[in-house]
C-alpha cells in the first residue's frame, strides 16, 4: 500500500512540475502576444514594456509556486532523508527568494507592506 501511495504522490508532483512549466510558457506566450498587439496599435512600443514585464513576472511567479509544491511533494514521496530535506530546504529558499524579489519588482512594495499602499 505504501508503494502505491508513494507512486501516486510522485505522479501528482510530476503534474505540479508540468503545470509550473506550462504556466510559465502559456503566460509568457500570452504576454508576448498582448505586447505585440499593443505595440502594433501604438507608435511608442517602449511604453508597453513595463506592462509586459509585469505580465511575464506574474507568470514566472505562478510557475515558481507550482514548482515549489512539486518539490515538496517529490521530497515527501521519496525517502525523506536529512540530505533530501536539506536539498529541499535550499531549493525552496532559493525559489522563495526569487518569488519575493519578483513580487517586489511587480508590486513595488514588500509583500507585507502592500496593505499600506492600498
Amino acid at each position: 500500500n505504501r508503494a502505491v501511495l508513494e507512486e501516486a504522490v510522485r505522479w501528482v508532483a510530476s503534474g505540479f512540475e508540468a503545470a509550473g512549466v506550462a504556466a510559465i510558457l502559456i503566460v509568457s506566450l500570452a504576454a508576448t502576444a498582448r505586447f505585440l498587439r499593443r505595440a502594433g496599435a501604438a507608435s511608442d512600443w517602449l511604453a508597453g514594456l513595463p506592462a509586459y514585464r509585469t505580465d511575464l513576472g506574474r507568470g514566472v511567479l505562478l510557475g515558481l509556486e507550482l514548482l515549489v509544491a512539486a518539490d515538496i511533494l517529490g521530497t515527501v514521496a521519496a525517502s525523506p532523508t536529512f540530505t533530501n530535506l536539506g536539498v529541499l530546504a535550499l531549493v525552496v529558499s532559493i525559489r522563495t527568494f526569487l518569488s519575493i524579489s519578483l513580487s517586489v519588482e511587480i508590486e513595488g512594495a514588500w509583500p507585507w507592506r502592500r496593505r499600506e499602499l492600498d
